[in-house]
């Protein structure tokens, strides 16, 4: 699912966290279930949750104040 579906729905705890810690290389338990919760991907992998592209979104076409 594309993360513009999912991100509006988001807790403002877990956006702050992915646009402070840009691409980063695991994400914490915390932001998974908030990304999960939203609707967006849950995979087993924390690695694996958030693609390039969804990066890009994050770090472009995010708004700062939802």
């Amino acid at each position: 699912m594309e993360i513009y579906m999912w991100w509006l729905d988001v807790n403002l705890d877990t956006k702050e966290w992915l646009r402070e810690n840009l691409r980063a290389g695991e994400l914490p338990l915390p932001v998974l279930q908030g990304i999960a919760e939203a609707g967006g991907p849950h995979p087993g992998n924390p690695v694996e949750v958030l693609t390039a592209a969804d990066w890009d979104f994050i770090e472009t076409q995010s708004e700062f104040v939802d």
